[in-house]
This record gives structure tokens, sequence and C-alpha cells, in this order.
């Protein structure tokens, strides 16, 4: 079911809409009439190849005419390519199931819009009608569109399969790029933090073996600092993997520890309720962990504000900053990345950034798949 329109649109929807469907109808009935009884003489094959791009027409006018006074986005259907030459494209029509269900739209649309005309004028005539009957007319007219002119079952489950399959592709160069990075920051940081301890005991050792009680002492606190700083890279390396206040206490707390760290002001403002799944969690904090570090590094930015809200389906996560802009989604770059560890769950990650700022990045994350 789709969402309930304004009601001030939807009243005009449902006046403005009759006299557009009965002209649709007139032309589409007249036209297809007159073709199927001029068929014999060959004249009729132009005359219903102009009904059916009449129809075509017509299913066009108003999806785009139920997007701008519903809000009801409908998707055009998948058409069946014809070959050249009006009797191959009459025939490739003739069985394409888009024009039979376009032709039964625009065939049902006069009858249904007289109805809806007239609950348009009562409700002018009547506010309270109006407000609370119009929307919910508008919303089932909104679901027979999607039904009738949108893209039919099959299409949809086949693009969806793409998706789906797109969105594994791109999950899982996003994790083996996380694995690199875990393995470089290991190697590079606690790794040699711990082969340096080693270094220095066995150094000490040998100093005690040789009564060098000064010079063990002074070699054992050099390990001893290398050892906190181990501890110190691998805590930051976990805490960037899962940090533990996430699963204790959820994103608003762990995004306003995130920040409170960051070298430049971070406004947070979280509202996520009921709790998002953990796997929407987690990638919403390396989301924002992530672009709040390529800011402080190279957006010269003075101030940022992170904005996380959740409705019924999707938690939708907007980073901004007063920088100087330009940022855009390159292959390789940070923000494909983040793009790449979004589709993981099937989200969707758009920048908006002109030249000079500010700029805008923002994740939508479903909550259920």
């Amino acid at each position: 079911m789709t969402e309930r329109p304004h009601a001030i649109r939807t009243i005009g929807f449902l006046i403005a809409s009759f006299p557009i469907r009965l002209v649709a109808f007139v032309l589409v009935l007249v036209t297809t009439v007159l073709g199927i009884a001029t068929t014999m003489l060959w004249i009729g094959i132009p005359v219903l190849l102009s009904a059916t791009t009449l129809v075509r027409g017509f299913a066009d006018l108003e999806r785009a005419w139920v997007r701008a006074m519903l809000g009801v986005e409908v998707a055009a259907p998948r058409r069946l390519r014809h070959g050249a030459g009006m009797l191959q494209t009459w025939q490739t029509r003739l069985v394409d199931p888009t024009t039979w269900r376009e032709l039964g739209y625009t065939l049902l649309a006069l009858p249904l819009g007289i109805i809806e005309f007239v609950a348009g004028i009562v409700s002018v005539a009547v506010p309270p009608f109006g407000i609370f009957v119009a929307p919910r007319i508008g919303s089932l007219h909104g679901a027979l569109t999607l039904s009738f002119l949108g893209p039919d079952r099959t299409a949809q489950l086949e693009a969806r399969t793409r998706q789906l399959t797109h969105s594994r592709a791109r999950g899982i160069d996003a994790v083996e790029a996380e694995r690199k990075r875990i393995e470089r920051d290991l190697h590079d940081g606690a790794q040699q933090r711990l082969v340096a301890v080693a270094m220095s005991l066995g150094r000490a050792q040998l100093k005690l073996d040789s009564e060098d009680p000064d010079g063990a002492r002074e070699l054992i606190g050099a390990a001893h600092a290398d050892a906190k700083l181990a501890v110190s890279e691998l805590r930051d390396l976990a805490r960037g993997i899962y940090p533990p206040v996430l699963q204790d206490r959820g994103l608003d707390a762990a995004l306003s520890s995130l920040t409170a760290r960051m070298q430049i002001p971070v406004e947070v403002e979280v509202a996520v309720e009921p709790r998002p799944p953990a796997p929407v969690e987690t990638t919403t904090y390396f989301i924002v962990s992530e672009t709040l570090t390529n800011i402080t590094k190279h957006a010269g930015a003075d101030r940022a504000f992170v904005r996380v809200t959740r409705d019924e389906d999707t938690v939708a996560v907007e980073i901004t900053d007063n920088g100087r802009g330009g940022a855009s989604i390159r292959p390789g770059g940070g923000l494909a990345g983040l793009a790449d560890r979004a589709a993981t769950i099937d989200g969707v990650l758009t920048v908006v950034s002109p030249v000079g700022g500010p700029t805008v990045v923002r994740a939508d994350l479903p909550v259920r798949w």
C-alpha cells in the first residue's frame, strides 16, 4: 500500500484528472474501433498503431501526473523491442503484455475518473470529507496505477535479483578491502610493537646475565612502553571494527563517543528508536567514522554535523561539513568504499558536494531485507 498523499494535492488530482481521462478514453476508443473495422483494408494497421501510441502516451502522462500530485513513483515497465517497419511494430505491441495492461488502465480510468471527480467536488464542498477521505482515495489510486502501469512482477523480481547480485559483489569487495586494512594495521602497528617488546626483553635478559641491572631495567621499561602502545593500537583497531559501546548502548552513545575524539567540533543528533539491527548499526558507525576522518584530513572544515534518523523501513545517515567541497564518489576512492560498505546491506550512499561546500554525505540503509 502506498503512503497517503497530501489532501489538497489529492483533491486537485481527483478533479483535474477527469478531462484528461475523458479525452484519452475517447481518442483511444475511437481509434481502436476504427482500426479494427478497417483492418481488412490494411488502413486499419496504422490506425491501430496510432491507438497503441496514444495508449503509451497516456500511460506515460499518467505516471508523471501521479508522481507529481500523489507522490507515487511508478517506474516505466519494460516493453518488448520491435523491428523496423509498421507491421512488425504493430505485431510486437500486439503480443506485449504491457500494451494490454496500459489499454486496460486507459479504459478503466474514465469510469473511475467519474467517481473520483464526484469525490473531489464533494471534498471541496465538505472539507472534513476531503481531509479524511480524499487521501485514502488517492492512496488507492496510486496502488492501482502501480499495479497497471508499473513493471510486472517478473520484471520486478529480475531487477531485484540484479540489484542483490550487484550488492553482494560490492559487499565481497568491501569485506576484502576491510580485511586488507586490518591486516595492514596489524602489521604496521601492533605487530611491530610486539616485535620490539620481544627484542627489548631478549636484550634485557642478556643484560641480566651479564650483571648489568641498570641496562636491563632500561630495556624492560622500553618493552613496557611498547607493550602499552601495542595494547592501545589493538584497542583502537577493535573499536574500529565494532566498538563495545555500540553493542552495549547503541548508536547514540557510540557516535557521541566517536565524535568527542574528533579534531573539529561535531554536533550529533540520533533518533533511531526502535533500535536497528546490528548490521545496520555497524554500517552506520563505520560510515560516520570514515566520513569524519576524511573530513578532518581533506575537507578543510572547522565544523561538522551528524544526523541519524529512522522511519519504519530505513535508517537515514547524514554527515554535513562546511569545508571546501568538491568531493565525489570516484572508483577506488574512500567514498566509493563507503558506498560499497552500504551496499553490503542493500543500502545506497549519495554525495552532494558543490565546490565551496557544504558537503553532505547521505546513506539510506534498509532495516529489513
